[in-house]
This record gives C-alpha cells, sequence and structure tokens, in this order.
C-alpha cells in the first residue's frame, strides 16, 4: 500500500466512486425529504459527520500502509480512552498506560518486517503480544504492593486491551496483505453497510425485540435483514477479492452480518451496564469513536484469520 500504488488501483478507484455516488444520492434525498417538509434533522447531522469520516478514512488509505496502520492504532487509543473513562479505569495510571503501550507495540509488531520470513508485518510477536501485556497488567498490583480493589482494575485493563486494541488492531494488520485494498476497503463498506440495513429493516419490519435488555430498539427482523444484505454484499462487490470460491463469499457474508452486530450488542451491554448512552461526543450525529467502529471489532479479527488460513496474506514469492 503505497500513495502511488492506491491511485492505480482499480478496486481504490472504483471504491471511491462508489462512496462518492452514495453520499451524493443521499444528499439529494434528504434535500427532497427537506423540502418536503419532513423533519430529517437528526440525518442530516449523521450525514454531516460522514462528509468529514470518509474523507478523513479515504485519505488514510490513499497515503498507503504506514498511515493506514498508525490511524487503527489511533482509533483503539481513542477508543480505548473512551471506553476507560467511561467505566473509571482512566484513573489508574498504571493499567491504562500499560493499555496504550500495548497497543503501540501491536502497531509497531504490524508494521516492521517478519525477521524470519522477510515480510512486511511481524505475525508471530502480533499473536504473542495480548501474553506479555496480560502479565504486565497482572503484575501491577504486586508493584504497587496492594490488594483491594485490583481485581476490577486488571479486568477492565485486559477487556479494554484485547477487545479495543489487539482484536481491533486485526485491521491494520490486513495492510500488509496482498490483496490489502480489496480486503480493507470491503470490510468498512460491508460493516457500514450491515448497520445501515439492520437500522432501516429494523425500522420497516421490527416486531420482535433482539436483546431488548441490552439494546431495546434493534429487533429480530432488522438483524435478519442486515444478514441478508451482507450476504448478498460479497457477490455484488466479488472485485474485492476475485480469489474467493463462491462458499469463501458465503462466509464473508455471515462473518460480517453476524459479527457486526455482535460487536454493537458487546457496547451496548457495557453501555447500558455503566449507564451511558454513547462512548462520546467526538463526532457529531454519531457519538464517540466506539460507537463508530464498534461493528467492526470482531469483524476484523474473524474475517483476518479466515483469510490468512484459506490464502495466506501473501503469495508465495510475493514480498
Amino acid at each position: 500500500m503505497t500513495f502511488d500504488a492506491a491511485l492505480q488501483n482499480d478496486i481504490f478507484q472504483t471504491y471511491v466512486m462508489i462512496v462518492a455516488a452514495v453520499l451524493a444520492i443521499s444528499g439529494i434525498a434528504l434535500g427532497i425529504l427537506t423540502a418536503l417538509g419532513k423533519n430529517v434533522g437528526p440525518i442530516w447531522k449523521t450525514y454531516r459527520g460522514w462528509l468529514i469520516m470518509v474523507p478523513v478514512v479515504l485519505g488514510t488509505i490513499l497515503l498507503g500502509r504506514t498511515a493506514f496502520i498508525v490511524g487503527v492504532a489511533l482509533l483503539a487509543i481513542v477508543g480505548f480512552k473512551e471506553y476507560a473513562r467511561a467505566t473509571g479505569l482512566y484513573e489508574d495510571w498504571w493499567m491504562t498506560g500499560l493499555v496504550y503501550l500495548g497497543i503501540v507495540l501491536l502497531a509497531v509488531a504490524t508494521h516492521v518486517q517478519d525477521p524470519r520470513l522477510h515480510v512486511d508485518g511481524w505475525y508471530g510477536l502480533f499473536m504473542a503480544l495480548p501474553a506479555y501485556v496480560i502479565g504486565a497488567i497482572l503484575l501491577v498490583p504486586i508493584f504497587r504492593n496492594e490488594s483491594k480493589g485490583q481485581l476490577q482494575r486488571i479486568a477492565l485493563a485486559i477487556v479494554g486491551f484485547m477487545y479495543f486494541g489487539w482484536m481491533f488492531s486485526h485491521l491494520g494488520f490486513l495492510a500488509n496483505a496482498q490483496y490489502a485494498y480489496g480486503y480493507i476497503l470491503y470490510l468498512l463498506f460491508a460493516v457500514e453497510l450491515n448497520d445501515i440495513a439492520a437500522f432501516t429493516c429494523g425500522k420497516l419490519f421490527g416486531r420482535h425485540k433482539l436483546r431488548e435488555n441490552i439494546s431495546p430498539r434493534k429487533t429480530i427482523e432488522g438483524a435478519i435483514g442486515a444478514i441478508i444484505v451482507s450476504l448478498a454484499l460479497p457477490w455484488a462487490l466479488w472485485f474485492s477479492f476475485p480469489h474467493f470460491a463462491s462458499w469463501e463469499l458465503i462466509v464473508t457474508g455471515f462473518i460480517v452480518g453476524v459479527g457486526g452486530q455482535l460487536g454493537d450488542l458487546v457496547i451496548s451491554y457495557i453501555k447500558r451496564d455503566i449507564g451511558i448512552k454513547d462512548m462520546g461526543t467526538i463526532i457529531k450525529g454519531h457519538g464517540g469513536i466506539l460507537d463508530r467502529v464498534d461493528s467492526m471489532i470482531f469483524v476484523a479479527p474473524i474475517f483476518f484469520h479466515v483469510v490468512r488460513w484459506l490464502h495466506g496474506l501473501v503469495e508465495p514469492g510475493v514480498a
């Protein structure tokens, strides 16, 4: 992934045109609804948020592998910060500092070359880091000579690192793949469309609650609609991964359709447990970073390991 490679990559160019068309059509539709007197103020706020986020994301991918890996790491850091503030862990700088350090080390492992295989991304270190970071977190109470209240902080720190750091960082490691543009752009597009499909189908057809004690607005009909859309999307965007067999497209659809909703539900029960609506307010109309990337947290590692197992990230002989 480089600036020049992105400009010459057909997949990148196609996604830019698709996203630009979607934003343009959405803007026209909202304009028409506004002219008809419909109350779409909140939707306009969300739409303006997309007008800022989309160029930033595409620009990061355009700048190349390093910029994208750094961008994913920054999202993980900000997301963990939102979580740490919401849960009260932020007051413990021993714990939060180790998680921040762990996320930075994940980015380093993602970026450097494997010393044995001489390919971009040190996969072995990336996979081993959770053991070392969790071990360090477990040692904090010993160094502080404290025991009271430490278990809760340790648990919060470990969940924060594993969920918002390690699992999400798999998205950054995909930048080392031979088909990086196809994988990354597809996941970003498909996961967001999965969210929109779940919301829209729920509004139109929702009758039965999915998990009312976790997310009261989510419905079984919305979840099914999202899965159907996610199953259809790999076929429509097959150019993203032309080496995938038909059954692999089906697997990809389920990964996004099911994994995206699970990630959203996990963040929902965390927020409900601590009594907040959004993890932050950094993005107007969207909430915090975690409210925007939560659906990717399950999808990224599952997709990553399925692809690595079936195809490898880089074909033999390709650096």
